[in-house]
């Protein structure tokens, strides 16, 4: 009877699943052959062997205890309390303890925050490359992303106060921004933005006086503060006296407590009650004579603050390529496990098409990304080459990967189709956070007229364009007919940006120029991953992507054309037809 009773469970359990199916215990490490593939080409052996493991265990992670614990944290928000039960003021931020669970993950097993300011993390004895920390934060946000918020500042203040800050205040605050342990870390932010002055940061209000022992006391109010109760955020404030505009912005360091345990004179008004993120706690905060530091010189605060500003511009991009994985991984699994019509729908012609639509944009994000991480490295080195090329790029990834992220998530909702739309699956969680990074440290206009300014100043698009020339230059197999098309698509998106540079009636085209180039440089890079991938033993599948890229992106569509229909039923059979593992 009982054995007749399980026999029966499992039948409805096998027809319940292949009606909705579940990407749970799926690893997506393993699941994710382009990340696999590309790997190899961007790490060095030695480290790759060493972080394997923790890349397979995290992969697994994601739809296990990870998906688990963040969607908890989502339902559960930070709750701000601003007396303590005696009715003193004492304000304190209650966060769940499946958030405070993230956060011993991202902060303390995995060492997100740390691993580029130290050794030791991961069991590697010294400071970590970008591409570990940005292979390990695309996976991680695949479950979780308002926390990447935090982990990104911490990491990025700390990289903007090794780099500007007096040796003295570096060294009482680094063991504190790297800890590896909750109770000894010191979390970081940025707070920044005004009411008056969000974009416009010139326009910031907020001062900067000294008291009567020569400290330095900030005034004001700040509109948008992600991580709101950090125990040190970096702060834009006008000291009294200096010019308007951004020239005269400096840059100060501002603790939570001072340094007898009391409450630094400032306090978080309100929580914002966001479309997404809802895991991490963003508020207003009221500047009322609080402490801080000076970093740097006091006139050059803005310029300073744009370290900190591109390291999370670029966390940005990151994480949208993460969403999009995450988006792609949940549609293909839908779409190899669900039957409609008699037919898989993967098998489905116009579902052949759709998936092709979301692949692109999440193999271009990826790609850039794994770059874009490699000229981080290289400029940290010191390359003089890699420093204009890194400022593009960055600002070309958080431009376009954040805007697709939004269509991605969306489209792989529709995939699922109902349940996709109900909050106890993940899809309603990644197309709420995949608006974020549109907007937050810039939205999609000021980026792409910082695409136009880098162009102008640096000749940076030039620079990108001989940089993958002359790597395509390396490379002489990589098919002729595809070289040609790469060329002159790097050529005209170079050409179009430095139009937009031109002048103020050319920045009409920022957007145009942003978006153009991000396609023609993804193509090329995409074209020297499948040479390299072909000639270690793999697939040069990234080939069919960069082709896919030149005549969806950047060759003008005649909406009457049915185009080719065998090429796009080729490229669907090479970028389709292939079981992951999981």
């Amino acid at each position: 009877m009982n054995h007749m009773a399980a026999n029966t469970l499992s039948a409805e359990t096998l027809a319940t699943q292949a009606a909705l199916p579940d990407t749970r215990g799926l690893n997506l490490y393993r699941a994710d052959t382009a990340l696999r593939a590309l790997l190899p080409l961007y790490m060095p052996p030695d480290l790759l062997a060493h972080l394997e493991p923790h890349l397979d265990r995290l992969g697994l992670d994601i739809t296990t205890r990870l998906d688990d614990l963040a969607a908890s944290a989502d339902r559960n928000t930070p709750i701000l309390h601003h007396r303590n039960r005696a009715g003193q003021d004492d304000q304190r931020l209650e966060k769940h303890p499946d958030y405070v669970a993230l956060e011993r993950i991202a902060f303390g097993e995995l060492g997100l925050a740390a691993m580029s300011h130290r050794g030791g993390v991961l069991g590697w004895p010294e400071p970590l490359p970008p591409i570990a920390k940005y292979a390990l934060t695309y996976l991680f946000v695949q479950s979780e992303f308002g926390l990447c918020c935090p982990v990104s500042m911490t990491d990025s203040l700390t990289r903007t106060l090794r780099k500007f800050g007096d040796p003295d205040l570096v060294a009482r605050h680094l063991p504190a921004l790297t800890a590896g342990d909750l109770d000894g870390l010191a979390q970081g932010a940025m707070f920044m933005t005004e009411q008056g002055a969000g974009s416009d940061v010139g326009a910031s209000t907020v001062r900067a006086t000294r008291d009567e022992a020569g400290n330095w006391r900030l005034h004001g109010d700040k509109w948008f503060c992600s991580n709101a109760d950090a125990d040190l955020a970096m702060v834009l404030a006008r000291p009294e006296g200096a010019p308007a505009g951004t020239r005269g912005l400096g840059l100060f360091l501002m603790p939570r407590r001072c340094e007898d345990g009391s409450h630094n004179a400032y306090r978080i008004v309100r929580l914002k009650d966001k479309l997404g993120t809802r895991s991490m706690a963003s508020g207003e905060i009221a500047l009322e004579g609080a402490f801080a530091w000076p970093v740097g010189r006091i006139d050059d605060g803005f310029r300073q603050m744009t370290e900190m500003i591109n390291v999370s511009r670029l966390s940005n991009g990151v994480r949208a390529a993460g969403l999009m994985r995450r988006s792609l991984h949940e549609a293909l699994h839908v779409a190899r496990h669900r039957k409609a019509f008699g037919r898989r729908l993967i098998d489905l012609p116009l579902m052949r098409r759709q998936l092709l639509k979301l692949i692109l944009p999440t193999e271009q994000a990826l790609s850039m990304t794994l770059y874009t991480a490699e000229a981080l490295r290289r400029a940290d080195a010191g390359s003089n080459e890699a420093g204009p090329v890194l400022r593009l790029l960055t600002a070309l990834l958080k431009f376009r990967a954040c805007r697709d992220a939004r269509k991605v998530a969306g489209d792989a909702m529709e995939v699922r189709g109902g349940c996709g739309y109900i909050e106890e699956w993940i899809n309603p969680r990644l197309l709420r956070d995949s608006h974020l990074g549109s907007i937050w440290e810039g939205t999609s206009n000021i980026i792409a007229l910082d695409v136009v300014r880098t162009t102008r100043k640096l000749d940076s698009a030039r620079a990108l364009e001989r940089e993958l020339t002359t790597a395509m230059d390396a490379r002489p197999t990589i098919p002729p007919d595809l070289r040609t098309d790469l060329d002159t698509a790097l050529a005209r998106a170079v050409a179009a940006a430095a139009h937009a540079a031109q002048d103020a009636s050319g920045e009409r085209h920022a957007r145009v120029a942003a978006s153009t180039l991000y396609h023609a440089a993804s193509a090329a890079i995409m074209a020297i991953e499948a040479t390299d991938c072909a000639a270690r033993g793999g697939d040069d599948s990234r080939y069919t992507i960069a082709r896919l890229i030149i005549r969806h992106k950047l060759t003008p569509q005649d909406p009457f054309d049915p185009g080719d229909a065998q090429a796009e039923e080729e490229a669907a059979r090479i970028l389709l037809d292939r079981e992951p593992t999981g």
